[in-house]
């Protein structure tokens, strides 16, 4: 699995060992994730989270300004991770070289900015405009994903960008209305089901469980035995240990 490690520009991000606030933080924190076997960077200036303060766009990219050309010149791709155009225009400009775009690539805006680029684009799944609120996934939760996608690679034929998008079925997220037993559950049927999302015909990306508990354990081992092509890590080292062990046929 090709992995990005994520650095965390923003104060607020629940994984408080990936903040990194200062450009030399964040060279730091970029260099320990490489060092441990992530193959690139996501970087954001913004939390995602519902317990995250929502910022001004000029407020997300000041804490991305001096960070991204530093990563980028660490040689390796650097994904911007953001639901605004403006942020990820700066950022592309910046160095950058993938969008993985926080809105879900719904708004026009966002594809414009892609077209001009012609970088990649990590298209999560929302259930919703916000990916702040997501709302409760009633039935199917992989039928849900598929018409989501379905319509986002609808749009991206309109801009000549299909064969740049790779799908994400969204589990980073934290729907606020979700207790964790529920979201578990919730999660096991959709790693278990990734091979439904391969009729698209596109690269498949997982923001990766991380929190040390037997049930992230269990779903980030289901994960791995799915083989996704690209993966986004807090821990990166241990999910090459897992690699290995899936491997070796633990």
């Amino acid at each position: 699995m090709f992995l990005y490690g994520v650095v965390n520009a923003s104060p607020d991000s629940l994984h408080e060992g990936s903040i990194a606030t200062t450009t030399a933080a964040a060279v730091a924190r970029a260099r320990e994730l490489l060092a441990d076997g992530a193959d690139a960077l996501d970087v954001g200036g913004q939390g995602s989270t519902d317990v995250a303060t929502v910022v001004d766009w000029s407020v997300e990219w000041e804490r991305l300004a001096g960070i991204v050309p530093a990563l980028a010149a660490l040689g390796v791709d650097v994904s911007i991770d953001s639901w605004r155009p403006q942020v990820v225009r700066r950022a592309l400009e910046a160095g950058a070289t993938v969008i993985n775009a926080a809105d879900g690539m719904q708004s026009d805006a966002m594809w414009e900015v892609a077209a001009e680029f012609g970088v990649p684009i990590v298209v999560p799944f929302l259930s919703g405009p916000d990916p702040r609120r997501m709302a409760l996934v009633a039935g199917d939760p992989l039928a849900a994903i598929a018409e989501f996608f379905t319509a986002r690679l609808g749009d991206a034929e309109r801009y000549g960008l299909r064969d740049r998008c790779v799908l994400d079925p969204g589990t980073g997220f934290a729907p606020p209305a979700w207790p964790w037993e529920q979201r578990y559950e919730y999660q096991k049927v959709v790693y278990r089901g990734l091979d439904r999302l391969r009729r698209f015909e596109r690269p498949l990306y997982i923001a990766l469980p991380w929190k040390d508990t037997p049930q992230h354990e269990e779903l980030l081992e289901i994960v791995v035995r799915q083989d996704p092509e690209y993966g986004r890590a807090h821990r990166p080292g241990h999910v090459r240990d897992v690699e290995r062990r899936v491997a070796a046929g633990a």
